[in-house]
């Protein structure tokens, strides 16, 4: 154990810094740090579900979104701009298998929160369960299941070291984050014996949280770093 944990410490300093911001998605919601909460939550959350795939294409298809919503995703989604641009009769394919329609579908969830909330956070506020399972609730997708892209997007709005993560909501706790579930972070937990499952399952992504809790109490997710970061450059 206090190997594995001096490993784990010493990946994620490496890994959790400045840096790592130019080369991952979460540079696209940064773009908006001097601006609205709501600005940088719309903008993180359309980014984190187009992140599936190839990093660099990932940016590529979430800048493009970022290019359309301009200076103020908060006005964009609000002012319903969205509809002219994802046409919910188009069935072509915007990023991969997200086609305009399923991005007209997200844009009006996003409409919904921000007509009636002030920001989505106060928006979970209002439902029971977990973090979690508050989220799935509010996009209407399956709690069962690891959501990767969820769960990065919570890690992003509720992480607050202030290095890489945004830390913008302060009702919820670090310590109720579940690791963002992907093929590098399942293969140095498997490697590293902090879990003995490849599954890409719900059930996996806790187990390792749990056992990343171990080492970061406070901050599991922190873990994320080092197991995603030194993942993708010993790929």
């Amino acid at each position: 154990m206090d190997e594995l944990k001096e490993k784990l410490t010493n990946w994620a300093k490496r890994y959790n810094n400045k840096d790592f911001i130019g080369n991952d998605p979460i540079q696209i919601p940064h773009k908006h740090l001097d601006d609205s909460k709501q600005d940088i939550e719309i903008s993180a959350f359309v980014t984190a579900y187009l992140s599936f795939g190839n990093r660099t294409q990932i940016i590529k298809a979430a800048n493009k979104v970022n290019d359309l919503m301009g200076h103020s995703p908060h006005k964009y989604v609000v002012g319903k701009q969205w509809e002219t641009d994802f046409d919910c009769s188009n069935t072509s394919s915007f990023y991969r298998m997200v086609s305009y329609a399923k991005m007209n579908e997200i844009f009006s969830k996003l409409h919904y929160i921000y007509t009636t909330y002030p920001s989505m956070e106060h928006c979970l506020q209002q439902h029971s369960g977990t973090l979690f399972q508050r989220i799935c609730k509010v996009f209407e997708i399956s709690s069962k299941s690891p959501q990767k892209k969820i769960n990065m997007f919570l890690r992003w709005m509720v992480r607050n070291d202030g290095v890489v993560d945004f830390g913008l909501w302060k009702t919820f706790s670090p310590q109720e984050l579940i690791i963002p579930l992907d093929t590098h972070v399942t293969q140095m937990a498997y490697k590293l014996g902090i879990t003995n499952s490849k599954t890409y399952s719900l059930k996996n992504a806790i187990t390792i949280t749990n056992k990343l809790s171990e080492i970061f109490p406070n901050d599991p997710c922190l873990g994320d770093f080092a197991l995603f970061g030194y993942g993708v450059e010993n790929n």
